[in-house]
């Protein structure tokens, strides 16, 4: 349920967003103004807004494809929705954290999309059920576990070598803080992690 609507609250503001490059400026993350202006507000609505209609599709597909089955394990495990909304807010801003610090001074700086929240979920994912299949590439099936380590070390090469305008940063650390936030709902799961190796 909680999937299905920020999923759906996602898609009609980036959609006003592609119309309005008023509405797309104020809800981005951008650092300088963050810190120098108190809009703190965009470490959560920068998760609201997308490039592109392709951007938007990927981040949302992954979304609906992990946050479903995390809806349902947060429940099972007798954790409400408040768990699977800290999850992916937490998850946005974990992933945000480190922009603001670096790009603080840097006024044309800009960063959107759910990337870092999304990124969170399919981590909690693999840390849940590490052998679970992922499709690299949407086409090869590889262990989520696999998947992951792959991911995290892409992600650090692309930041370090830049130039492609996707923030590879936000993706690492909403992956990192994913991976870690079943653990901190309850440390008995780390336990449960190991057992499957």
């Amino acid at each position: 349920m909680l999937t299905t609507l920020i999923t759906v609250a996602t898609v009609v503001v980036s959609f006003l967003c592609f119309q309005n490059g008023q509405l797309f400026d104020r809800l981005s993350l951008r650092p300088y103004r963050m810190v120098h202006h108190g809009e703190w507000y965009r470490l959560l609505t920068h998760g609201f807004v997308h490039a592109d209609w392709v951007h938007l599709f990927v981040n949302m597909f992954t979304f609906w494809s992990f946050g479903e089955y995390i809806e349902r394990v947060f429940s099972y495990m007798g954790f409400g929705g408040w768990a699977f909304l800290v999850l992916y807010f937490g998850g946005m801003v974990a992933a945000s954290v480190a922009d603001v610090v670096r790009y603080r001074e840097v006024s044309a700086y800009a960063s959107i999309g759910a990337s870092g929240a999304v990124s969170a979920v399919l981590f909690s994912a693999i840390f849940l059920n590490p052998w679970d299949k992922i499709l690299l590439f949407a086409i090869v099936p590889i262990p989520g576990i696999v998947f992951g380590v792959l991911y995290l070390a892409y992600c650090q090469y692309m930041a370090r070598r830049g130039g492609d305008n996707i923030n590879h940063s936000a993706h690492f650390y909403g992956a990192i803080f994913g991976f870690i936030f079943p653990a901190l709902l309850n440390p008995r799961l780390v336990q449960l992690f190991l057992s499957h190796f």
